[in-house]
């Protein structure tokens, strides 16, 4: 399981994590921003607020937290099945 080890924010909301792996990155998180619970990174300087959980998460508070392995598929740019081969479409034999 890939963890979060170390977060920090940057502009434009983008966040330069480092993984459990080694793999370090940008991500750009611009997209969620003032979508439900993320309208709180619209208060000036509650972006930069960002920690890394117990779990290997990256959480502002109490009220939103992120997956590592989205975030470290945002990073990387790999697809799910890239790292989870078991949601890889088998072929069937009748």
């Amino acid at each position: 399981m890939i963890k979060v080890t170390a977060a920090r924010a940057l502009e434009d909301y983008r966040l330069w994590l480092r993984f459990s792996d080694g793999v370090e990155g940008t991500a750009d998180l611009r997209d969620l921003v003032g979508q439900g619970v993320f309208a709180a990174w619209t208060v000036p300087g509650a972006f930069a607020t960002v920690s890394v959980t117990d779990f290997g998460a990256v959480a502002w508070g109490d009220d939103i937290d992120l997956c590592p392995d989205a975030l470290y598929l945002r990073v990387t740019g790999k697809s799910a099945s890239d790292l989870f081969p078991s949601l890889r479409e088998t072929a069937a034999h009748a």
